[in-house]
């Protein structure tokens, strides 16, 4: 089994910044993909962004070019930046960690993010 724990959350102005931090219990070069999703209240959860092995990275078409995501090896870490929030960002924010070959995904406990004047 493995801990995915996120942090970083918080409150923050519309055009603010904020940066998520994931850590896991073991190295995240061993998955497919390490990726970040959201849940906003009656909108369906939304994958955000990705990186893979080869740290390929995709994002939704909602954040790109204000969300950045990266991953330190060395200390089993996942990150998004995000900047220049806005409203519709607030949700909270899951780390998830795809295993591949079929196998069941695992996921952190989830971060509130909260853009609101």
């Amino acid at each position: 089994q493995v801990q995915l724990v996120e942090s970083g959350g918080g409150l923050v102005q519309p055009g603010g910044s904020l940066k998520l931090s994931c850590a896991a219990s073991r190295s995240v070069f061993l998955f497919n993909s390490m990726d970040w999703y959201r849940q906003t209240p009656g909108k369906e959860q939304e994958l955000v962004a990705s990186i893979n092995t080869r740290d390929i990275t995709n994002y939704a078409n909602s954040v790109r070019g204000r969300f950045t995501i990266s991953r330190d090896n060395a200390k089993n870490m996942v990150y998004l930046q995000m900047d220049m929030l806005k409203p519709e960002d607030t949700g909270v924010y899951y780390c998830h960690a795809d295993r591949g070959l079929h196998l069941p995904p695992y996921w952190g406990q989830g971060t509130q993010v909260t853009v609101s004047s």
